[in-house]
């Protein structure tokens, strides 16, 4: 019921996760970063523990082939699970178990990793990964292109509700976490105009969190 991509900044060392979905709160369960570590997104069937597991495994050293060796040896269930990995060395790795749901795909490369189920197209994935290469920008940008060329590619076999884009960069909470949790109109649209009016704060939203004495006003009534 998802398609997703987890990538990575080669720039700045950025990690994003992006996906879309016809369930409810999708991002709320399937997307997980951690600054400096890696992206990971757990889809269906969904274990968001296993989203932890993979970031923890990495925090540990393991890279991102070696975390989804780890977890397919010691986790349950993995052949109904989809699992994506971008680490902080760039390498990418996928499990898709042959229990996951409907026509199902996978696509990677250097720093970018995307997959889905229930999917219109076997090859949504490989239109992902090809967008997010060529593109350009702030990666929360780029994450967006990739998910527009989902939808152009056929997306899900069904119509999607709920979307989310996840950002890490150098602190211990994600820099950007936007979410459209449900919407009888396209998901990815409502995401992309959340994040033109978010992207233009995030840089002062951190400045307000670290140096909160020179952090700029929020310029709202009240707000002297």
């Amino acid at each position: 019921m998802t398609f997703s991509i987890v990538a990575r900044c080669e720039q700045t060392g950025m990690f994003g996760v992006a996906v879309s979905s016809s369930s409810p709160a999708v991002a709320a369960r399937c997307a997980h970063a951690r600054a400096g570590i890696g992206a990971v997104a757990s889809q269906n069937i969904t274990d968001p523990a296993l989203g932890v597991r993979a970031l923890d495994l990495m925090r540990l050293g393991a890279s991102a082939s070696q975390a989804i060796d780890v977890l397919r040896g010691s986790a349950g269930f993995m052949e109904y699970r989809q699992l994506l990995i971008v680490d902080a060395r760039g390498q990418s790795a996928i499990h898709t178990g042959s229990e996951a749901l409907g026509i199902r795909a996978e696509a990677r490369n250097d720093n970018v990793a995307c997959g889905g189920n229930l999917l219109a197209e076997v090859g949504v994935p490989e239109a992902m990964v090809t967008a997010f290469l060529a593109s350009e920008g702030h990666l929360g940008d780029r994450l967006l292109v990739a998910m527009r060329a989902a939808l152009q590619a056929g997306g899900e076999a069904g119509p999607v509700h709920s979307a989310g884009l996840q950002i890490v960069d150098k602190v211990s909470w994600p820099v950007a976490d936007i979410r459209v949790d449900w919407t009888e109109g396209c998901p990815i649209a409502e995401l992309s105009n959340i994040w033109d009016i978010y992207k233009p704060q995030l840089e002062a939203y951190v400045t307000r969190a670290l140096k909160p004495d020179f952090a700029p006003s929020y310029g709202v009534p009240g707000d002297p």
